[in-house]
């Protein structure tokens, strides 16, 4: 699929901006007064910019507001609902630790679930569609927790955290690359499946159902070279994990965690292009792009 920009910066935005939510709301560090605006303002800063980055790639942005309505049946919606909720309840805890010195656990803790809910669900936006057989696997939503969780563990000074939840990261990513790789396959998905005519024996295209470029060869069939697939997935593992775990392993301090914080970014934005481009859509099937 094409790598969209503001999806991009939405998905690694506003999941380290959760993460470290979460940890907040758990208490994790312990922090009041302005020493914990800054923590809050980086979290907030981050989630409130994912989200906003994510309307960019709206048909009508101004629109908006029509995606929480459908909670019942859309992850989207879904999505939208929990982070405004997550982000009202952290804002009411982040105010009372910040301006009245005092810390309501009990709030900080549902809003650390609902941080985390919304994480999850952003990860099943991707994660529920049986059309992208690579996403469509437990992979997925468990990369995505534990990126965020571990991106906001680095954020949040949590280093024994962080690096337990990089290093299983990168063990899901592996697994992820490796069981993706072959997914489209497993589905058994062809050109007979896809035009319903794969009863009547093999199926080939006569030619293309479009003469020029259309919305859909635009947004859901993008093919990433194999030979650049390989070199973009060493880069992103060794940015997004082994970078900060040799890191970590050299020292704690807050120069060589700040160091390992801005390497494992880089490593996610690399992923997450990876995670869009290598996606492939049975939508291709119709054009002979499979």
């Amino acid at each position: 699929m094409h790598p969209a920009g503001s999806v991009i910066v939405f998905t690694v935005a506003s999941g380290l901006g959760f993460g470290l939510l979460t940890w907040l709301g758990i208490g994790v560090p312990t922090l009041k007064g302005w020493h914990a605006f800054w923590y809050y303002a980086v979290a907030f800063g981050l989630a409130g910019g994912g989200l906003l980055a994510s309307t960019f790639h709206l048909g009508n942005p101004q629109r908006f507001l029509k995606a929480f309505s459908q909670w019942r049946s859309s992850w989207l919606s879904r999505e939208g609902c929990l982070a405004v909720a997550s982000m009202a309840v952290m804002g009411v805890f982040a105010i009372c630790s910040i301006f009245m010195g005092s810390i309501w656990q009990p709030l900080g803790y549902i809003g650390a679930a609902l941080s985390v809910l919304t994480i999850f669900a952003t990860s099943m936006i991707y994660a529920q569609l049986k059309t992208v057989p690579r996403w469509n696997h437990w992979t997925t939503p468990c990369l995505f927790l534990l990126l965020s969780l571990g991106g906001g563990a680095l954020l949040a000074l949590q280093t024994w955290s962080a690096g337990i939840l990089i290093g299983l990261a990168g063990v899901v990513q592996l697994l992820a690359w490796y069981l993706g790789d072959n997914q489209f396959k497993r589905r058994g998905s062809n050109t007979g499946t896809a035009t319903g005519l794969g009863f009547r024996g093999t199926v080939r295209s006569f030619e293309s159902p479009h003469t020029g470029n259309n919305y859909l060869l635009k947004e859901m069939v993008h093919k990433v070279g194999r030979k650049h697939a390989q070199k973009l997935r060493v880069i992103a593992f060794a940015l997004m994990i082994v970078s900060p775990l040799i890191c970590l392993f050299i020292s704690f301090s807050i120069p060589v965690v700040a160091v390992a914080l801005v390497l494992h970014i880089l490593g996610i934005f690399t992923q997450r292009w990876l995670f869009f481009a290598e996606a492939e859509h049975v939508v291709g099937l119709y054009y002979g792009k499979r």
